[in-house]
């Protein structure tokens, strides 16, 4: 079976990763498309995954821009798969795939965790064949995005759980970005924002960065969206940033933190997921799935920097892992659905 998987932001490797070998052990064919964007393009090279640059990149934060981006990468997929003549297509939170597929009468199954992207999630909802989404995510809020219960297929826990079974970290990230391990070790992913030191953007996060950067007890790791936000963080010059130039092992970072502060999600579920403490800065509307983790103390939302608590991490905290050839079967349902 030729498989198609789109990938078009940092987050999709990791999770994509143990379900790309998965297919290959079952003897099935697989290419993957990709888009310029964030560190997807160094993530794929770094886990050894060929891939196809398909389409422009990002089109940017203005809504002008990234329409014309879009129609231009729909285009520029739709020449690559037709050519490839693929059995189904795989993506989560790629919605030009789903797009793109229905055109092709190819399959598709569309994979998301938040519900609040309602113009991205509404499109690949109503294109895919199949929709696949945590449990947390109630019925009539994915309603409202054409994902209807006759194509829904959920999952128990956080996807997180899955691609990250049997994760075991490499310490050697520490040695590489020269990490004093007797110091906290706090891992700070940014907010969508590029402008991370415009106090009316997010000043919650800037005094993150305040308190973290000034300690001299820690070693605070910020991990970047994209260039310019990683030349912001460098131009500020707080002691104890450590800012690194390329992508790096995020996952094994985060299981070595003594606490992971996150504005964006997927981080805030892989630091829950490895059992460390975390704390969500993020300013938008929570998703169920965070509004659950929440609810049962497993993720803190932060109010004030102040709250932060720096100190050592004694030992590994419990971790629920899950299967994830159980999470590639449910994608591969797109099979099932189009009979």
């Amino acid at each position: 079976m030729r498989v198609w998987i789109d990938m078009t932001n940092s987050p999709h490797v990791p999770f994509f990763r143990p379900l790309l070998a998965l297919l290959e052990e079952r003897g099935h064919e697989v290419h993957v498309s990709a888009r310029d964007f964030a560190q997807t393009l160094e993530l794929l090279q770094a886990a050894g995954v060929a891939h196809d640059v398909v389409g422009p990149p990002h089109g940017g934060a203005g809504r002008g821009a990234k329409v014309r981006a879009m129609g231009a990468r729909l285009h520029a997929l739709r020449g690559w798969a037709r050519r490839r003549r693929f059995d189904v297509a795989l993506s989560h939170a790629s919605h030009e795939l789903p797009l793109v597929a229905r055109t092709l009468g190819v399959p598709s199954a569309y994979a998301f965790d938040y519900e609040f992207a309602r113009a991205q999630h509404t499109l690949g909802s109503r294109a895919a064949t199949c929709v696949i989404v945590p449990e947390a995510i109630p019925k009539e809020r994915l309603d409202r995005l054409g994902a209807t219960a006759a194509k829904v297929r959920r999952y128990p826990g956080l996807k997180e759980e899955y691609y990250l079974s049997g994760f075991v970290a490499d310490a050697s990230v520490l040695d590489a970005l020269g990490l004093d391990r007797s110091r906290v070790l706090a891992v700070v992913r940014t907010p969508p924002e590029v402008s991370l030191y415009h106090r009316h953007g997010n000043p919650l996060f800037a005094d993150v960065l305040e308190r973290l950067g000034r300690d001299p007890a820690v070693h605070a790791v910020v991990l970047p969206r994209t260039a310019a936000q990683r030349d912001a963080l460098r131009q500020a010059a707080l002691p104890s940033l450590v800012v690194p130039g390329r992508a790096i092992d995020a996952q094994s970072l985060v299981a070595l933190a003594d606490l992971v502060v996150s504005a964006g999600g997927t981080m805030n579920r892989e630091a829950v997921a490895l059992g460390v403490p975390v704390y969500t800065t993020f300013a938008g509307r929570l998703g169920a799935v965070d509004e659950a983790l929440i609810a049962g103390g497993r993720l803190r939302p932060l109010a004030s920097a102040g709250d932060l608590a720096l100190v050592k991490r004694a030992g590994a905290a419990p971790r629920l892992e899950r299967a994830p050839s159980a999470l590639l079967d449910l994608l591969l349902s797109a099979l099932e659905l189009r009979r």
